[in-house]
């Protein structure tokens, strides 16, 4: 059984700089991180055991106990760090950069007239914070979320994306939006971060070539949920793990190449351990089969 790696895949630079700020020994647990710093799973375990506190979001204002506050790389609303900074707390930042890059778009095509609309996940902390300094706006997840364009009225639509979406999905519903007669123009700016893109072509690239992919990251990472649905496009059997422990032997069985890829929020060492381990079940199949019938 041959294994291969994705030629891009786990952590980018905007996750690892900041799991870094906040590993950082300035904060000797004088930290809070308002939300989770990335999502996945044993990053903030790992975050826990360095004495850093988490509450889940800016309403858990009361449970904060440290001076010192950290926005996570999903960024946020100005009027949220307003807000931190205005109770008296000392505000870091750890947004990634190409999440502020989005902020920072729809905010000026709102300044051109053009009414926001962002591509993404409604109730994803990201988009929250994209539009969490907007007095109006409309989110579309999917085509079932077209007809609030209607109810917005025959408008210039300035369009961004959440940084984690699919490729092809962002580029089908633009189009569809474009056609709409609802629309008088459209000022689109195609914000899927490079990271995303890049490990969406590497899966699948990869998802060609092989008859079984491993996707690790975690369960509420949406880039990771992404390149599942890349994987599972391609027709080829997928699951989706966050370590070790969700591996079965069973998914192994007549396989002859496997894939692995993983989300920009999946630590090397998970992707390290879970490459080892499928490694192992791979020779253990191996001896089965070159065992000589009795």
């Amino acid at each position: 059984m041959k294994v291969s790696l994705a030629s891009a895949l786990g952590t980018c630079f905007g996750v690892k700089d900041a799991i870094n700020l906040a590993m950082d020994p300035q904060f000797q647990s004088n930290l809070t991180i308002v939300g989770q710093l990335v999502h996945n799973r044993q990053v903030n375990e790992s975050l826990k055991k360095h004495g850093v506190s988490l509450v889940n979001s800016i309403e858990e204002i009361d449970k904060i106990k440290t001076k010192k506050v950290m926005i996570t790389a999903h960024g946020a609303a100005e009027k949220v760090k307003e807000k931190l900074a205005d109770a008296g707390f000392i505000v870091y930042d750890a947004s990634c950069p190409l999440v502020m890059r989005v902020h920072k778009t729809i905010k000026g095509m709102v300044q051109k007239k053009y009414f926001p609309v962002v591509i993404g996940q409604e109730d994803h902390v990201e988009v929250k914070g994209i539009v969490g300094d907007l007095e109006e706006f409309v989110v579309i997840n999917d085509e079932t979320d077209l007809d609030k364009l209607r109810k917005v009225g025959k408008r210039k639509f300035g369009i961004v994306s959440q940084t984690t979406q699919q490729v092809e999905k962002v580029e089908s519903l633009v189009k569809k939006i474009m056609e709409m007669d609802c629309v008088d123009e459209v000022n689109f700016v195609n914000t899927i971060c490079q990271p995303t893109r890049d490990r969406q072509i590497a899966a699948r690239e990869l998802a060609d070539q092989v008859d079984l992919m491993i996707v690790i990251g975690g369960y509420n990472s949406s880039n990771t949920k992404k390149l599942m649905q890349v994987c599972e496009e391609r027709k080829i059997e997928s699951h989706h793990i966050e370590s070790t422990s969700q591996l079965s032997r069973e998914w192994f069985v007549n396989k002859k190449h496997v894939g692995i890829t993983a989300g920009t929020s999946t630590p090397e060492y998970v992707i390290n351990e879970v490459h080892k381990e499928i490694l192992k079940i791979a020779e253990g199949i191996q001896a089965l089969e070159e065992q000589p019938m009795s």
